[in-house]
């Protein structure tokens, strides 16, 4: 074989290949992929909580819903055991509700309401600055759907593979029974997820009267 020959079909080989790997399915992405700020400043990949149900939660200390706080350091402790890791994320971008800085935040859920579950540093999860993880979790395809978070208190359960299954809103307690039952099938591995709606019911009613945040 000549020399030009060669080059040739190494030349088509490597193009077919390329095509090949261009082809090939991506692995689906999970919670594994994203990191959260810790409230001393440093990054934390949620990779460290892989075969761990995550019960993630934008908190808001001076939400009328703020008395979820007591409930969910109670899923924390009654099932920490069989796995469960809640992840509150503070945020102020839902009618000014959390406090001003990591210092003040740490002051009111570690210092006075000595919490148990994982809070993390303040974050934006509306708008462009809204952090990488947010958009997973409500994408259609990969998240639960439902659209932008629109207010304080939304929790999305994701189960032990790293997936999100299920998304409630503001005003779904996570101290009603109902929720607890949803949380143990996806703490069991029963849980079925649904198709993903591709927008939210009405804002809770404490949203009316904010459209800018902050």
């Amino acid at each position: 074989m000549t020399l030009f020959r060669r080059s040739t079909l190494g030349i088509l080989l490597s193009f077919q290949f390329a095509l090949l790997s261009s082809g090939a399915p991506t692995a689906p992405k999970t919670v594994y992929d994203y990191s959260l700020v810790a409230l001393d400043g440093k990054e934390v990949s949620l990779a460290a909580y892989k075969g761990k149900v995550l019960l993630i939660v934008n908190l808001a200390s001076q939400s009328i819903y703020k008395n979820q706080i007591s409930a969910l350091e109670d899923l924390q402790k009654l099932y920490e055991d069989k796995g469960l890791v809640v992840v509150g994320i503070p945020c102020g971008d839902f009618g000014g509700q959390e406090l001003a800085d990591n210092k003040a935040i740490q002051g009111f859920y570690i210092d006075a309401q000595h919490v148990n579950f994982h809070v993390f540093a303040k974050a934006a999860l509306r708008g462009k600055d809204s952090i990488p993880l947010v958009h997973f979790l409500t994408d259609t395809k990969e998240g639960t759907g439902g659209g932008d978070i629109h207010w304080n208190f939304t929790k999305f359960l994701v189960d032990r593979q790293g997936q999100p299954v299920l998304r409630s809103e503001a005003d779904s307690d996570p101290a009603d029974p109902e929720f607890r039952v949803t949380l143990e099938q996806v703490l069991n591995g029963t849980f079925k997820k649904k198709d993903a709606p591709k927008k939210d019911s009405d804002p809770p009613a404490d949203e009316q009267d904010d459209d800018d945040g902050e």
